[in-house]
């Protein structure tokens, strides 16, 4: 299974957001709300996410700004163009997200120098985005029926994605068929694993860093983990004869340079010390799906129940992300500053690899952002969610369902 690197993320960020804009509306929306979040932060940098809720009157085409406080400059951006002038911000919506109903919402992010603080104002075409509506015209004798935020589709009993979604989601298919030379043939998806265990998954971490780790943080990190690979296990519950209505995690090891880097003395976990593979800590062979896909350890210290399917691989100043059938490789500072993050989308997107989705560097269907778009969206969206259904679609015969 391929390999895949998301080390030119930023870049990617900045041709997602390219494209051609429309004109702002010329009338100011009546009311707004703006949920400003540092997504990710680390010495020199950060990324944030940008949510603005419209709160009047329908808008079709939006232009939000708002100023620095602490000296922050912008670099690349995501679902809009994000441009600066001395302290003030301005983001342009995209050609595909300008039109804001009552009551919805769109999003954008981008990734910044400097030390992120909360701008202490925002505007939406003219109108300051207090949370509250000015009225521009009589107050109607009926209140407007506000429009629903977009969420994933409800999980069904078969296959049927949204009328809209059919065509690209059949277009990403023969793609994938296309250009993965065993599609079929290949046997250690994560689906593989989660089936070979009968509806969980078990990981060991891969800590290649000099800083040391307090029990704490590690009960930090392994909660994290668990509630992203849920994000991606609980699009499956209860669709298309998936039989799990949930897939545990649990995290079984630890792999080290030195041991007194880990500072804690309870034998929660496995624990391997300076055994290196590709230059870093790795977690014994012997217990690893990767090197034994027969799905047996008979070398394995404690058995199949100490084994791991995966391994999230923490490495010191990565940028981007990797993911495979091995597991997922983050940079360590960033998976650490996001750990209180209800999506920690780059581990979200490779978590997607691991169960055979693609990536979209040269190509993508016309479906807007979507996580796996690298840089395109920051959470899963109904198109990744409907990707991932597809999968297990084409492979789940293998299985016997």
């Amino acid at each position: 299974m391929r390999r895949t690197s998301l080390a030119g993320l930023a870049v990617l960020a900045a041709l997602a957001a390219s494209g051609s804009t429309v004109a702002v509306a010329s009338a100011a929306a009546a009311g707004c709300r703006v949920d400003y979040t540092v997504a990710s932060r680390w010495d020199s940098g950060f990324t944030a996410d940008v949510r603005i809720t419209n709160l009047g009157d329908p808008v079709s085409g939006w232009r939000l700004v708002f100023p620095f406080t602490h000296g922050e400059t912008v670099g690349s951006a995501w679902n809009a163009t994000v441009t600066q002038s001395g302290s003030q911000v301005t983001a342009v919506n995209a050609g595909y997200n300008s039109a804001i109903a009552t009551g919805g919402q769109v999003s954008f992010g981008f990734q910044g120098a400097g030390v992120p603080a909360q701008p202490s104002s925002f505007s939406l075409n003219g109108t300051a985005c207090t949370g509250a509506t000015t009225p521009t015209s009589p107050v109607p004798t009926a209140t407007p029926t506000a429009t629903p935020t977009p969420t994933p589709s409800t999980p069904t009993s078969g296959w049927a994605p949204p009328s809209n979604l059919v065509g690209p989601l059949d277009e990403v298919w023969r793609h994938q068929e296309s250009t993965y030379a065993n599609l079929y043939g290949f046997r250690n998806y994560g689906w593989d694993q989660v089936m070979a265990n009968r509806g969980y998954l078990n990981y060991c971490v891969r800590w290649d860093s000099a800083a040391t780790v307090t029990a704490a943080q590690r009960d930090a990190v392994h909660a994290a983990l668990k509630r992203q690979v849920k994000k991606w296990m609980d699009v499956m519950a209860g669709h298309n004869g998936w039989p799990y209505a949930e897939v545990p995690v649990n995290i079984v090891g630890w792999a080290v340079r030195d041991r007194a880097q880990l500072q804690w003395t309870d034998s929660s976990v496995d624990i391997y010390v300076n055994n290196i593979r590709e230059n870093a800590p790795q977690c014994s062979e012997p217990c690893g799906r990767f090197f034994n896909q027969s799905g047996t350890y008979p070398n394995c210290p404690g058995g199949v129940a100490h084994h791991y399917d995966q391994s999230l691989w923490l490495t010191a100043g990565f940028q981007g992300g990797a993911g495979g059938d091995w597991g997922q490789r983050i940079g360590s500072e960033y998976f650490l500053g996001a750990l209180g993050q209800d999506d920690i989308h780059i581990l979200l997107h490779e978590i997607g690899h691991t169960f055979g989705l693609d990536d979209f560097y040269d190509w993508s269907p016309d479906v807007g952002g979507f996580l796996m778009k690298a840089g395109s969206a920051t959470r899963i969206t109904d198109f990744d969610l409907w990707m991932l259904r597809d999968w297990w679609r084409h492979l789940k015969s293998r299985y016997g369902y």
